[in-house]
């Protein structure tokens, strides 16, 4: 038996992967206080360093989520969910520091929420061709007149 992967699951993995490590980055980069963020901003809740934390934290959330989706359960499939959900929502509240960041990673949420919710369960399926598979497919197909 061979486990089918669909290319959108795989594809999902790959950009929580990749959004993940720049929210782990960016959130890493708040935290300290670097000088890329925009500094006098006023935040909904909190300042530069409390979005620094969450920001970190979605971040390590969506990595395990991609590693998690990537082994096909619907654990995996909830956790990238839950994951890309709450980044999406958290870019959207750190406007303020990041402002096109904010809108470029909430965009690449919507994406694999969409393509999770869309897809998810394409690699779940086990293939294994019944007796009765075969012999359908090596049955000859009568010709059109």
């Amino acid at each position: 038996m061979t486990k089918g992967y669909s290319g959108w699951v795989v594809f999902a993995g790959v950009m929580l992967l990749i959004v993940g490590g720049l929210n782990v980055i960016y959130g890493i980069g708040a935290i300290a206080d670097s000088s890329f963020f925009v500094q006098d901003e006023r935040y909904i809740l909190g300042n530069l360093n409390t979005w620094g934390w969450v920001t970190l934290i979605l971040g390590l959330l969506q990595l395990f989520a991609a590693f998690s989706l990537w082994s096909g359960g619907l654990y995996g499939r909830v956790m990238a969910i839950v994951g890309a959900g709450l980044s999406a929502i958290g870019a959207l509240l750190s406007i303020p520091a990041y402002p096109l960041w904010s809108l470029a990673i909430f965009a690449l949420d919507i994406i694999i929420i969409h393509q999770v919710a869309k897809y998810g369960a394409a690699g779940d399926e086990t293939w294994a061709p019944s007796p009765e598979r075969v012999a359908a497919a090596r049955r000859e197909v009568p010709p059109r007149y």
